[in-house]
């Protein structure tokens, strides 16, 4: 993602590009995201990237990859982690937050809702007093 992809001063939004024939979207800033982006941005000096690695190039996939790993160690979760499964965790808490499906494949970005189905697996405390008054 790019500097480009973000509009930090107009309508507050960034531009989600995505492979494998999903479609891309727009998503909007809230204020603390807006504040932390706009900080990195003065502090680039100009940079196209918007999240650099330590010697200031642009992140690589497997740098992410070891970024999210670090951050499971830390929580403790003891199993293996990666970066895409951020995405079945957002849709997983969505659907469980209520949220329609179709409004989660447009978050998402699916063109076929069977792909986001396999993202909305409902939590079993979901249906825990469901018959009850």
């Amino acid at each position: 993602m790019s500097a480009t992809d973000f509009d930090l001063d107009g309508d507050r939004t960034f531009h989600v590009r995505r492979l494998k024939g999903s479609n891309d979207s727009m998503h909007h800033l809230d204020r603390d995201e807006l504040s932390a982006l706009r900080k990195l941005r003065d502090q680039a000096q100009g940079d196209v990237f918007v999240f650099l690695s330590e010697r200031g190039a642009p992140l690589s996939p497997d740098v992410i990859a070891r970024v999210v790993q670090r951050a499971a160690d830390a929580a403790g979760l003891g199993f293996h982690v990666h970066p895409h499964m951020l995405r079945h965790s957002a849709g997983y808490t969505l659907a469980n937050a209520g949220t329609d499906t179709r409004l989660i494949q447009d978050f998402l970005g699916h063109k076929n809702i069977q792909n986001t189905v396999r993202y909305t697996q409902l939590s079993p405390q979901r249906f825990k007093d469901f018959w009850r008054d």
